[in-house]
């Protein structure tokens, strides 16, 4: 009897901390900043010691927004594990195929020698492509634009490095996935929630329905 009480208030306290019963109880900019802060802390914090110790390119800058995204707005389109995923791939893509046309594939980075011609038009003709094929296919996540441009700048440029980068993508999605989902918000599977379909506390603007939400994912 006394191990069901435990767990019942067990139970009950976790259901008092999950997002959308503090929601209910504290302001929201206090509550989605402090989710923000701690997740951002633990995801970025992981993957950097994951960096320092395979010594590997698996922490750069577009992961910063990439965890704002998934931790202050997780339900909007662009913080989906499909358009996160896909918008960096089709960063990566762009960037090195700018790097391929403009011949820059073994020239050193921006920082190491400076603008050249061939480096404007690899930076220009690699944010307009991201920026049109997400729009075209409907895959918008703004952090893509960073992503494709620390590749054309030559910052990262090497295959392996940029199948690294993706792993870490891959990575900051699945601990996004799990926080979220762990703290009672409907994060979507894959794709986005409908539109049409009930919107969860945090991100998309609506109140409550995050049970039905979470079944409308694609």
């Amino acid at each position: 009897m006394a191990d069901a009480d435990d767990r019942r208030e067990s139970a009950n306290l976790a259901s008092r901390l999950r997002l959308p019963a503090l929601l209910d109880r504290y302001p929201r900019t206090a509550v989605m900043g402090t989710f923000a802060f701690l997740n951002g802390l633990l995801t970025i914090g992981i993957l950097a010691a994951v960096a320092m110790l395979t010594d590997t390119p698996s922490l750069f800058p577009s992961l910063g927004p990439t965890a704002f995204l998934l931790f202050s707005t997780p339900m909007l389109a662009s913080a989906c594990p499909r358009n996160t995923i896909e918008g960096h791939l089709i960063g990566v893509l762009a960037g090195y195929l700018s790097l391929v046309l403009f011949g820059l594939t073994d020239a050193p980075a921006t920082i190491e020698e400076g603008v050249s011609a061939q480096r404007v038009g690899a930076a220009a003709l690699s944010l307009a492509l991201t920026s049109g094929v997400m729009v075209w296919l409907q895959r918008p996540h703004p952090p893509a634009g960073a992503t494709t441009l620390i590749i054309s700048l030559g910052i990262l440029r090497e295959p392996w490095q940029l199948v690294v980068l993706m792993v870490a993508v891959v990575l900051m999605v699945g601990q996004g996935y799990v926080i979220n989902r762990a703290a009672g918000l409907p994060y979507p599977r894959w794709s986005p929630v409908d539109p049409g379909a009930p919107a969860g506390p945090p991100g998309g603007g609506g109140g409550g329905g995050g049970g039905g939400a979470a079944d409308r994912s694609r």
